[in-house]
């Protein structure tokens, strides 16, 4: 592949070449006067999916975290301790319910205008967002207003999340070589374990620092201001490569362009359907290893938090590790192969998920970092897994509201239904969840293999 070396404009024709053969991204590109072609190389595309993904799971993660330690707290103070971490969850799933909301929105705003315009508000949106939610005040001062001002807030992180959909991770399995497609694929999905080990090990290290009073009267808002000064660094670093012309230029070229959605439902409906339901088994597991357990342990155990936080900081770096592995698995065995068995595993630990949880620090430790790499195994090639049937002019628009809604179905919701059914009636439903995740990955892929081969 190649990468792009602007000239300075001049009267005069210039010719330059790079060859660099250590580097097989590298490339040789010829400039005659102003009129250039260069093609974009896998590895920049990477970056900017790197940036943007990790940015975005940071934010994603401190907002998660504070809705298990700090919001039923300092926002439902009345309540219960259980029933503040439902009430809490249940703001926490807003997001997943507007983000679709805010890809269609954005899909406009960028068929109106263009792409750094989108981009450029949607990111303004985040960041103003994170912000507001570091300045709220609790329930104590200001009452139900915090409530609705904190439901708000959450809405538009949703709908910002929506509206910084890209194109990048689209464009890098285009141009990723088609033997490495997999290992491509895993890249963008570094960002999740990346962003919960950040957030994590600053939770971890302010409930440890700080008295606990201390920890929710100001301590919890600083990861949200980091959040916020992490969120304007990705902007510019992901506007720098989306808005040059080689991007633009590859990105027209690949009809990497949004599409209007019923369009999209009327022509592809069902590939937005069979997309969303075949990354389902990792999708359930997210909430499940990384949010509804920090819960857990909170109202029923005893181990302290900053303790279990690091253990959970040790999963999410295996389950980075498991995440590139998923890279050279599913480049050797197929993607649809390797969603299946993976998909087969969880239903698998979905049977030991419940005892484990329920059988004292060393289970819970061990349900930790085994779903943790379970999560990176299935999560590294979750995304976009059947984006092919798409085609190149509905890909856009449909990889980006597959995506949406296979958050608001496995996802959004996993928190708020696991503590509620385990609460009253067992761990057990910690399985059931998983499981259901499970068997609608594998109808999910049964049916797309079906539709193919008729095909």
């Amino acid at each position: 592949m190649r990468t792009f070396f602007p000239a300075p404009r001049t009267e005069l024709q210039q010719t330059m070449q790079t060859p660099n053969h250590a580097n097989p991204d590298s490339m040789t590109v010829s400039v005659h006067g102003t009129d250039s072609h260069a093609e974009v190389a896998p590895g920049d595309i990477a970056v900017g999916v790197v940036i943007g993904r990790a940015s975005e799971y940071f934010d994603f993660f401190v907002y998660g975290i504070a809705s298990a330690l700090v919001f039923p707290s300092v926002f439902f103070p009345h309540l219960g301790k259980l029933e503040g971490t439902l009430w809490s969850f249940a703001i926490f799933a807003l997001a997943f319910i507007s983000r679709p909301l805010g890809t269609v929105l954005f899909m406009w705003i960028q068929r109106r205008w263009d792409r750094s315009t989108k981009l450029t508000i949607a990111l303004f949106l985040l960041g103003t967002c994170t912000a507001g939610i570091a300045f709220l005040p609790g329930f104590a001062k200001i009452g139900a207003l915090s409530l609705v001002l904190l439901s708000v807030f959450r809405l538009g992180q949703g709908v910002a999340l929506g509206g910084s959909w890209d194109g990048l991770p689209s464009l890098l399995a285009l141009n990723a070589p088609k033997e490495r497609r997999g290992w491509y694929a895993m890249l963008g999905q570094l960002g999740a374990p990346v962003g919960f080990m950040i957030a994590a090990a600053l939770f971890a290290y302010l409930s440890t620092a700080l008295s606990r009073q201390d920890f929710l009267d100001w301590g919890w808002r600083y990861p949200f201001f980091a959040a916020f000064a992490l969120n304007v660094v990705a902007l510019f670093a992901r506007l720098r490569l989306v808005v040059t012309h080689e991007y633009e230029r590859e990105l027209g070229e690949q009809q990497l362009e949004p599409t209007p959605v019923l369009e999209l439902f009327q022509a592809k409906g069902r590939h937005v359907v069979i997309g969303a339901f075949a990354a389902l088994a990792s999708y359930a597991l997210f909430h499940i290893v990384t949010i509804f357990p920090l819960s857990w342990i909170v109202l029923y155990s005893d181990q302290s938090v900053p303790q279990f936080l690091v253990v959970q900081i040790v999963g999410a770096a295996l389950a980075a590790g498991a995440v590139v592995a998923s890279g050279w698995i599913a480049d050797k065995f197929g993607r649809p192969r390797t969603l299946a068995a993976l998909a087969a595993a969880i239903a698998m630990f979905s049977g030991f998920a419940p005892t484990l949880l329920g059988s004292g620090e060393l289970g819970q430790d061990v349900f930790i970092l085994v779903g943790f790499i379970l999560l990176g195994l299935s999560y590294g090639q979750a995304a976009g897994s059947v984006t092919a049937n798409f085609g190149a002019k509905y890909r856009y628009t449909g990889a980006a509201l597959t995506s949406d809604l296979a958050w608001l179905i496995g996802a959004a919701f996993a928190p708020l239904v696991a503590l509620g059914l385990c609460a009253h009636f067992g761990l057990g439903f910690v399985g059931v969840y998983l499981l259901s995740g499970a068997v609608c990955t594998m109808a999910a892929l049964g049916v797309n293999r079906m539709l193919k081969l008729r095909s």
